[in-house]
């Protein structure tokens, strides 16, 4: 889960339990294959043949665009039910969140440059993304 999130998190969310919640379906449709539990009852899942195959299968159908979920510029869209104050407050916290994810992802990028070129290459999704939000940001 620590890789997933550290490889994908800048531009794909996932949470522990979606995952875990997951697994066994994945386990009953022989998609990935249950280990022996270890400490603190963990369960380790390995992808089997059956589950490579079927993930080649989807990372070769066409894939469409994410849908965009902002809750700052939901907010936005509701501005004049906010206090200038709260809604200042919400600008700021929102731009130094995507600051400091911008420095991570950027952080990442430079990481991956070498041990995963394509990985360097998706984490610039995230990089655009933050820079795109911070431009709109600096205009409220």
């Amino acid at each position: 889960m620590a890789e997933a999130t550290r490889r994908l998190g800048p531009y794909w969310t996932m949470t522990r339990s979606q995952v875990y919640r997951e697994l066994p379906a994945l386990a009953e449709g022989g998609l990935v294959r249950v280990g022996k539990p270890g400490p603190r009852a963990s369960v380790p899942y390995t992808i089997s043949a059956n589950g490579k195959r079927a993930f080649t299968r989807w990372l070769n159908e066409p894939a469409r665009i994410g849908q965009l979920r902002d809750p700052v510029a939901l907010r936005t869209a509701f501005l004049d039910y906010l206090s200038k104050d709260t809604a200042e407050e919400m600008f700021a916290d929102a731009t130094e969140q995507h600051q400091e994810a911008l420095a991570e992802a950027r952080a990442a990028a430079k990481d991956y440059a070498d041990e995963d070129p394509n990985a360097a290459i998706a984490m610039e999704f995230a990089i655009g993304y933050h820079r795109s939000a911070l431009s709109w940001l600096k205009k409220r």
